[in-house]
């Protein structure tokens, strides 16, 4: 595998590769596979060591493997999945006494989350792109005019300095480098803070016998609102344990409570943690613009997650796709401007960027409604209509299960009306997302337009305004 040390390091501590990445993740290494194919000079630094990198506190579950992008061979992801016989979610909700089993479309599987890590860098280093580990970048460089041209990083005490066309930001969803660019000037999005991030916490369990519901994702919510549980079996007999909150509200103490859940699991009676890691993702829209001269944003450093599930794996894997395919046709162009980059943004908004969108407008809705009152309609709710609405970023409920909800639902009416409101919301959302403008020119007005729609999403859900 391709490494560089601080002694190895040609230019003495300054190197000019056509293209920077920064971060080893999946948007990062997916990116940099799919650039150094094309026979471009390609350098990834990663702040932790080679043995560590690839490690990363994650929900491990994979959906879509089957579709991603080819720039990394399928064949190399494959060994990292450790069950591919999850078929469904399986939602507790103990406050309704209740199991809801909600299908998953589309192929599924839970991974080793490390040793996934460690196939989308090999997959990445194999097309020829560069591997610099223990290197923290610590500022971006920009010229004149604001074109980002580089990094300053820091390896094992030697300062070090990048010169490229283009850096791609694949450093996660608390990114440094979107706190040293000025973005002045550009339509890169930088109305993002805290409250639109989940803090999450996550063990590897191992127990004794086998688990009953292996073959599903357990989501089970917490007696707030704004947390969750999660349990995902890689095998019958280790589960990836976890808890998180939205950080709209209190802080919970993620460690405390995710223990005591799994104290009151009989199945997890004697079990052992051999990994621990907590982490923060986006459950938000993805931003507005991802692009600025010279400088492009992907995966959760562009907030590609699902707002409603914390899923980001397939997403940043198309992110990295298409910021490499778009920076090198800047780069043959010569010219790394916003018109230039400008596809990328388009691309990502057609794939999946427009249902993300419509689907936070449930994650606003969560914030705002009573945690028993959503727990009795979702229990009320079939699983087949809800799991469309957590993939496709709506939902269309006929008549008769309309009629069925509401008998079931023991009074929860008002909810049911709020949801009935806010889903017409979403769906205005969605239609305004598909209409993505194609060109940066048309953005402050598509910007003013969504704004406005934002404003009826918070008079009808009720909610603190999220952005």
């Amino acid at each position: 595998m391709s490494t560089t040390d601080g002694s190895a390091s040609p230019g003495a501590g300054t190197q000019t590769p056509d293209v920077v990445v920064v971060g080893a993740g999946t948007s990062g290494c997916y990116a940099a596979a799919t650039i150094a194919r094309e026979g471009y000079d390609v350098v990834v630094l990663e702040r932790k060591t080679e043995s560590e990198a690839g490690h990363i506190a994650c929900g491990d579950a994979l959906k879509g493997a089957d579709a991603f992008p080819e720039a990394i061979p399928k064949s190399r992801l494959e060994p990292a999945m450790t069950n591919t016989d999850v078929d469904h979610g399986r939602f507790e909700i103990p406050q309704e006494d209740t199991v809801l089993e909600i299908p998953v479309p589309g192929e599924l599987a839970v991974i080793d989350r490390f040793a996934y890590g460690r196939a989308i860098i090999e997959g990445a280093d194999d097309a020829g792109a560069d591997f610099h580990y223990d290197t923290v970048v610590q500022d971006v460089l920009q010229d004149d005019d604001g074109r980002v041209t580089g990094v300053r990083a820091m390896r094992r005490g030697e300062p070090l300095e990048y010169h490229a066309e283009v850096v791609i930001d694949g450093a996660g969803s608390l990114s440094l480098l979107q706190d040293k660019v000025d973005f002045a000037g550009s339509t890169f999005d930088t109305n993002v803070n805290y409250s639109q991030f989940c803090s999450a916490y996550r063990e590897i369990v191992h127990v004794e016998e086998p688990v009953e519901w292996s073959d599903a994702l357990v989501f089970k919510p917490t007696e707030r609102a704004a947390g969750y549980l999660w349990y995902f079996p890689r095998t019958e007999t280790e589960i990836n344990a976890g808890l998180g909150f939205q950080m709209t509200e209190a802080p919970m103490k993620l460690v405390e409570d995710l223990k005591r859940d799994l104290r009151d699991r009989p199945e997890f009676s004697g079990a052992r943690v051999s990994d621990k890691l907590g982490a923060a993702l986006p459950t938000r829209r993805p931003y507005d613009s991802a692009i600025h001269p010279g400088f492009v944003a992907v995966g959760d450093a562009a907030g590609h997650v699902n707002p409603t599930t914390g899923g980001g794996i397939a997403g940043a894997a198309y992110a990295g796709k298409y910021a490499g395919e778009q920076v090198i046709e800047a780069i043959d162009d010569g010219d790394v401007s916003e018109a230039t980059l400008w596809r990328y943004n388009e691309r990502v908004m057609d794939h999946y960027g427009a249902r993300y969108a419509a689907l936070d407008v449930y994650n606003i809705l969560s914030t705002a409604v009573d945690v028993d009152d959503l727990m009795g309609l979702l229990a009320a709710m079939p699983g087949d209509k809800l799991a469309e609405a957590l993939y496709s970023g709506s939902t269309n409920i006929g008549l008769k299960l309309k009629l069925e909800a509401l008998l079931k639902s023991r009074g929860h009416w008002g909810t049911i009306w709020n949801l009935y409101r806010t889903k017409r919301r979403a769906d205005e959302i969605l239609a305004h997302y598909e209409r993505y403008p194609s060109s940066p020119d048309r953005f402050a007005d598509w910007q003013a337009e969504r704004d406005h729609l934002m404003d009826a999403v918070y008079e009808t859900t009720g909610a603190d305004p999220k952005y």
